[in-house]
């Protein structure tokens, strides 16, 4: 949830301290943006000490600042319904405390690992749902090898699963446990790397975009290897790193930054050509990871005709749609729509999305936005529109 400020560090105070310094008034400001006069006047009267980091940015685009500048060290994006949150207890409680296991029937760290590979077709296939009920047993199982030097990388590579779960489903502070675990049991750099580079998302989905930033930065850095003789592996940790910078840069309203930061990664997917990245689709990246990246790029560019451009000419042969790739995308594409107020064709979008990742649409808080947006601009809702709010969660 957003967390409380003093009236000095409320975003409205410094949104009115640098509108005044770049001499604009509140209307200037709105038509600059394409932010409302009311909601402007709102947030600097502290009638609203929150909004959208998309709202904010495109205020900070407007004001030629940062949007953390604007959002300040405070902002926190909104987490996980009360029903998810009772959903995912047991995972919780096993992160905390894993329950004990048979003491005749301990497990092995073959068996822990073929049961964590065989959990990962749920993560995958955007099950959430299905994946919460198995967690807690792999959690046990995860807790009681992972002491044994074999059994460490098969416990990292769980928390890096749970703190992913997590992030989806927007419970924050479990996610940062468990990808903090992943950390620290990670036996190699690479490992290391990946659950920085989910750590960085997470950071993004919380608001925390400089800090994402910052650390995406410095890790990218890190990891950036010789490119005549990198593995699959490098290329993937520093493209993914990159992406996440990238990421960071566009929502702080740097857009030069985020630029730079996708040529860096098209090179790394250029030397990685056709070889696949280990790891399963945690750690998958290739050329199409970037062009999903530079279609988001355009759409928080607020350029809905190259998003649908660049999307088109995505080629999905052998690669199976999930949300870390086209079923994301599609999103985009049912934004751009909105922007271009083609709504029945955003709603057909958001549909497919619903059809193909029913238990991972109702977590995404850009989906419910752009469904708003469309029932804002209708004077009555169709039967598949009521169901579709509904399932996505639309605010009545």
């Amino acid at each position: 949830m957003p967390q409380p400020t003093d009236s000095g560090d409320a975003i409205g105070t410094r949104l009115r301290a640098i509108r005044k310094r770049r001499g604009l008034t509140q209307h200037q400001l709105a038509v600059a943006s394409g932010v409302s006069v009311s909601l402007i006047r709102k947030l600097e009267q502290g009638e609203r000490d929150d909004t959208r980091v998309e709202t904010a940015r495109a205020l900070a685009v407007a004001l030629r600042v940062p949007t953390s500048r604007l959002l300040g060290g405070a902002h926190e994006t909104s987490g996980a319904r009360p029903a998810v949150v009772d959903r995912w207890a047991p995972v919780r409680g096993a992160l905390a405390a894993p329950l004990p296991g048979p003491e005749d029937d301990a497990p092995t760290v073959a068996g822990v690992r073929a049961a964590v590979s065989a959990a990962m077709p749920l993560a995958a296939g955007d099950r959430l749902d299905e994946l919460a009920g198995v967690l807690p047993l792999l959690l046990r199982d995860a807790a009681a090898v992972g002491e044994d030097p074999a059994g460490r990388s098969v416990h990292a590579g769980l928390m890096r699963l749970v703190g992913w779960a997590f992030t989806q489903t927007r419970q924050f502070d479990a996610a940062e446990d468990a990808l903090g675990r992943a950390l620290h049991s990670a036996p190699t750099g690479l490992d290391a790397a990946a659950a920085i580079s989910t750590q960085c998302w997470l950071l993004l989905r919380r608001g925390r975009i400089a800090e994402a930033g910052r650390l995406a930065e410095q890790w990218a850095d890190r990891v950036e290897p010789r490119m005549s003789r990198a593995t699959p592996g490098e290329l993937g940790a520093w493209g993914w790193l990159l992406l996440r910078a990238a990421a960071a840069a566009d929502r702080d309203a740097r857009p030069d930054d985020a630029d730079r930061l996708l040529r860096l990664a098209g090179a790394a997917a250029a030397a990685l050509g056709h070889r696949a990245v280990p790891g399963g689709f945690l750690r998958a990246f290739d050329a199409r990871t970037v062009q999903l990246k530079e279609a988001e790029h355009a759409m928080i560019a607020d350029r809905p005709d190259r998003v649908l451009h660049l999307s088109a000419a995505i080629s999905w042969d052998g690669m199976r749609p999930t949300s870390n790739n086209l079923n994301r995308n599609r999103l985009d594409q049912a934004g751009a729509r909105v922007r271009l107020q083609q709504y029945a064709e955003a709603v057909d979008t958001l549909e497919t999305v619903w059809q193909a990742a029913p238990q991972w649409l109702p977590h995404q808080r850009y989906a419910q936005d752009i469904l708003s947006q469309v029932i804002a601009r209708r004077r009555t809702l169709t039967p598949r529109m009521r169901l579709l709010a509904d399932a996505v969660g639309v605010p009545l």
